[in-house]
């Protein structure tokens, strides 16, 4: 049996930002922007959890997208049932360390067993979202 720590290795990637919080925030909103995806929305949760009565550290989610692989899906019947996933999410927060973090589901990992049309949109999505993180983790 597999541990905790094991079975979330394999569902999701944690790296080290090479910035403070908010630096990591503007570049990541940087690059997402450079490379022609979209931010559809950023939650910020250290807000809204403050908004009723819990305090914790800064952590953002950022909700991103691209047309040419959410298309993929979504003109699809038989592959929305994966739009649940979508869009693409990528976390910054930070841990009681000091330092920033930046996690993410590991689409790879789901694409490899779900194969077909989804597993090609998951895996090309995954390589452009390590493309976008790339400057931005250690």
């Amino acid at each position: 049996m597999k541990t905790k720590n094991e079975a979330l290795s394999e569902l999701f990637f944690e790296n080290e930002s090479k910035f403070n919080f908010d630096d990591t925030v503007t570049k990541l909103s940087e690059e997402i922007v450079k490379r022609s995806w979209n931010v559809s929305f950023v939650h910020d949760l250290q807000q809204t959890l403050h908004k009723h009565g819990q305090e914790v550290l800064p952590i953002k989610v950022f909700a991103i997208c691209h047309p040419k692989h959410s298309g993929k899906i979504l003109d699809k019947d038989d592959e929305r049932i994966v739009s649940s996933l979508m869009p693409c999410r990528v976390s910054v927060y930070m841990k009681s360390d000091g330092k920033t973090y930046i996690s993410r589901m590991n689409a790879s990992f789901i694409s490899n067993n779900v194969g077909g049309l989804i597993g090609e949109v998951m895996s090309g999505s995954a390589s452009d979202v390590e493309n976008i993180l790339a400057e931005i983790t250690k």
